[in-house]
């Protein structure tokens, strides 16, 4: 029986890591300008109709320059995507990713980030805000900031949905000294998969039984290449 498992988990990474390398031919035929545009003619749509098999599901930030179906030149069928501003994760996302993994079976969930998300924008902007309101010296309020041991509470108490998640991640990017807006990405990319394997338990299991595999990726507006990004 163990060998059995072994191989049927072999056979699971397999599948991801070709879903994942397909993929990202597919990115490099986008960036390249020489997309196929693979499985979006009539035949293709009409075998689809009373089922879907997708190989992914894609998490991806709202923005209309980063449609997943198209940055990885992929086709109908192909990719389970939810999109919203930033890639937040609500209920809605939630339960939406967990379908793909326990009822589509998909093997491969990628949170796709991007480069110039204005989310990101916000939510810094947001947080310098809010650093300011709450020290006597907004000329330093960066500096200020590091004795104020409970920034982290008020910054997930805030009435605000982008500054509680994305400017979380904002701020643990600048508590790592990073300052750069594409870390400010990465950063959030990492701590939204986080969350997604923390508060999910079909996640989890699915992990902790190899049926799934995450990566996190950054797009790039600037080239059309999809950045691998490895924490």
């Amino acid at each position: 029986m163990a060998e059995d498992d072994q191989l049927n988990r072999d056979d699971q990474d397999t599948t991801a890591n070709a879903t994942w390398s397909r993929l990202l031919a597919g990115n490099r035929r986008f960036a390249e300008g020489k997309p196929e545009h693979p499985w979006q003619d009539a035949t293709t749509r009409e075998t689809l109709i009373d089922r879907q098999n997708p190989d992914a599901a894609v998490l991806a930030c709202s923005d209309s320059r980063v449609p997943p179906e198209i940055v990885f030149d992929a086709g109908l069928g192909d990719l389970f995507t939810v999109r919203t501003a930033g890639q937040i994760i609500d209920d809605a996302v939630l339960a939406s990713l967990e379908y793909a993994v326990a009822k589509l079976h998909v093997s491969l969930l990628v949170i796709l980030g991007h480069e110039g998300c204005g989310a990101i924008d916000t939510a810094a902007a947001e947080l310098d805000a809010m650093i300011a309101a709450t020290t006597e010296d907004p000329a330093g309020s960066l500096e200020a900031a590091d004795e104020m041991a409970d920034l982290d509470e008020r910054i997930a108490e805030a009435d605000s949905i982008i500054l509680r998640t994305v400017g979380l991640s904002v701020w643990q990017a600048r508590e790592s000294e990073l300052e750069e807006h594409a870390d400010f990405e990465r950063v959030h990319v990492a701590r939204t998969i986080e969350e997604l394997v923390t508060r999910s338990e079909v996640i989890q299991n699915a992990l902790a039984h190899d049926r799934l595999m995450i990566v996190g990726a950054r797009y790039q507006l600037t080239t059309g290449k999809v950045e691998v990004l490895s924490f």
